[in-house]
């Protein structure tokens, strides 16, 4: 579930805020410079990042002045407020010491911070991050430009996740967090003060332990700012991973990056994931799609798929369901729990009615294989075959899941045995009665 957005008060600002995590360490993420703090949530990779941190750690994450869910602000801009506001998170959380994790500009505000109050900072993160504008490989003027013409539209992907650019759900995600982040004029008040940004003369006062990380090939900023952070800090720690993203939750090596975080927050990597995981398969898809396309043409049928990815994504948390992928018109989740799988199946439905289209869902349980952040194996062949029985509205299950279930309250009716394409066999299914 997404965590409650509560407000701390900085001076007459409200700054928006949400805690999640139960671990020993507090950690406080300072974004880069748009974000909104319930939007983040909305796109898997970076759910699946914050949640990483939250395995080990209490995390804070805030909206700055002027941004997402924060107070819009006339000035008071600079990095010395921001920072006051970084403080006033901490201070209505009850945190007096934590490790900071800033990327990009958020670096930038977090190294002042560390320099400023090293008695309130355990440890310092800075990712992609940078010492003064000099380093961007932008300039101002590119940058108002995009805001002026095209603020909202989500182009900005190509810079910020250049491997994410083929992606159109990402890309429809990026452009929202444009727009729910801050208006053109905000974000280009925002890119002004940002450009005047140099603290390049305190960085070598920073006392607390530091990790500095880059990409090679970030199109945002030169690798040249994180080596000069790390040479200017005394005791640093650099690494620098291949690739061109900025967004360090995107990328073939994202999962690297979070490794590398961990180790130097807590000592110690991770314990190597398994790559086999039992799991209950949930596959949808829409009925009649095709001809439903057809009569509405293509803009209108775009506009329908996104608001029904955005009900089962929003069902799909209400269960603790994990979004693996799209399929066309379908999802691909996975639960750990086949009550909730077939509960939360069950409320899909029900949801998608009202927008005059009908789904159909099939679920299995099996072991899985992971790979990377997709799953496979004969599991996942198993509930899409099932799903493909299904009738409109209907929710049909393997006799794995209905055994599984058995005491949950959840009935179901025999739909008898079925050969599934490609699995050997007859499998018996279920339909679940509503």
């Amino acid at each position: 579930m997404q965590p409650d957005t509560r407000y701390a008060k900085s001076g007459d600002v409200h700054i928006a805020y949400q805690v999640f995590g139960e671990g020993a360490l507090n950690v406080v993420f300072a974004p880069p410079a748009f974000t909104n703090v319930e939007h983040w949530w909305d796109e898997p990779e970076v759910s699946r990042w914050l949640l990483r941190l939250a395995s080990y750690a209490r995390v804070v994450m805030f909206d700055k002045r002027g941004t997402g869910l924060s107070d819009r602000v006339a000035d008071s801009l600079g990095l010395d407020q921001r920072m006051d506001d970084l403080r006033a998170v901490m201070d209505a959380t009850g945190i007096e010491q934590a490790a900071l994790l800033g990327i990009s500009e958020g670096g930038t505000m977090s190294a002042l911070f560390a320099a400023t109050y090293p008695s309130r900072c355990r440890a310092l993160v800075l990712c992609n991050a940078y010492p003064a504008s000099r380093f961007a490989q932008s300039t101002l003027e590119q940058a108002l430009d995009y805001i002026e013409r095209d603020w909202g539209s989500g182009g900005s992907v190509a810079m910020y996740a250049p491997s994410r650019m083929t992606d159109s759900a990402f890309k429809r995600w990026w452009g929202k967090n444009e727009r729910v982040s801050n208006s053109p004029a905000g974000v280009a008040a925002y890119a002004r003060m940002n450009h005047l940004i140099d603290i390049s003369d305190i960085i070598p006062t920073i006392r607390v332990p530091t990790l500095v990380i880059n990409r090679t090939e970030d199109r945002v900023v030169s690798v040249e700012g994180g080596r000069f952070l790390a040479k200017q800090i005394p005791g640093s720690r650099h690494l620098e991973f291949p690739g061109v993203d900025h967004l360090p939750f995107v990328g073939d090596n994202a999962g690297d990056i979070a490794d590398a975080i961990e180790e130097f927050l807590t000592g110690s990597r991770p314990p190597v994931a398994v790559d086999r995981v039992l799991a209950t398969v949930l596959f949808t898809d829409i009925v009649g799609s095709t001809e439903k396309a057809a009569t509405l043409g293509d803009h209108r049928w775009r506009d329908l798929l996104e608001i029904h990815h955005t009900a089962i994504r929003r069902t799909l948390s209400r269960f603790r369901g994990h979004e693996i992928k799209t399929i066309g018109d379908g999802v691909l989740a996975t639960f750990d729990g086949p009550a909730r799988a077939v509960r939360c199946a069950c409320a899909i439905a029900e949801e998608i009615r009202p927008l005059g289209i009908e789904v159909r869902a099939g679920l299995h349980t099996g072991e899985c294989e992971v790979i990377g952040n997709d799953i496979g194996g004969i599991a996942v062949h198993i509930g899409a075959r099932v799903a493909a029985l299904a009738g409109a509205s209907e929710v049909l299950v393997s006799s794995t899941v209905r055994d599984l279930v058995a005491g949950s309250g959840l009935r179901f009716g025999d739909r008898g045995n079925h050969s599934l394409k490609g699995i050997p066999g007859d499998w018996r299914i279920f339909a679940v009665e509503r």
